[in-house]
């Protein structure tokens, strides 16, 4: 039987997928969470973790992209499968360069979404047809692919209109790193201001 655990901020895509799998016979949702605090929580709090994670990446407070660095860390063995409705080669890349098992985009078939939950249960890793040819289409690696994970997570905040400020407060670094974060993306991805990392994002649909 393949234990799954949802993470996804929307009570009625959770109830979605809970539904999906349980009609599948290996199957078995064994918990269901709405933000990645409440996740990584129930986590530590559990004498048998799931085999799998089915894991959106767009909630409020913590991304789903936090979640999965933070598992990978303590949870190496579980295999976590992104669900999201971002399909841009950017995402897909950093996703799995966080230890993503595999990637599937919410505009898929239903029967896709339970085929790679067996599938990366078998320990196999799994892209949807879509984010797979976005993966495979890019010319070359674009300057966004050598950001680490928290300059990523920078970028996106600032480019969505949010301030330092609350970028530090959002995950809990002083200002003055963020700032110092912030001028390393800057240098990395060759923009001079806020308003050509703006462009750059919608770009390469970071956003």
């Amino acid at each position: 039987m393949i234990r799954v655990m949802l993470v996804d901020d929307h009570a009625v895509v959770r109830e979605g997928y809970r539904r999906l799998l349980g009609l599948e016979d290996d199957m078995k949702v064994v918990a269901e969470c709405a933000n990645a605090d409440e996740a990584y929580e129930r986590l530590a709090g559990r004498d048998e973790p799931p085999q799998v994670l089915v894991l959106d990446l767009s909630m409020p407070g913590r991304s789903g992209l936090d979640l999965l660095r933070r598992v990978a860390l303590r949870w190496p063995r579980l295999r976590v499968l992104v669900f999201s409705m971002h399909d841009s080669e950017a995402m897909v890349a950093q996703v799995m360069k966080a230890g993503a098992a595999g990637y599937v985009t919410k505009s898929r078939p239903p029967d896709e979404l339970v085929m790679a939950v067996r599938r990366v249960a078998r320990g196999e890793t799994v892209l949807s047809a879509d984010v797979a040819s976005a993966a495979s289409g890019a010319d070359g690696p674009p300057p966004h692919l050598m950001l680490s994970g928290r300059e990523f997570d920078v970028l996106r905040m600032l480019v969505q209109g949010l301030s330092v400020d609350q970028v530090a407060e959002r995950m809990h670094l002083s200002i003055k790193t963020v700032a110092n974060y912030q001028t390393a993306v800057r240098q990395k991805l060759g923009v001079a201001n806020a308003v050509e990392m703006v462009h750059y994002a919608q770009r390469y649909r970071l956003v």
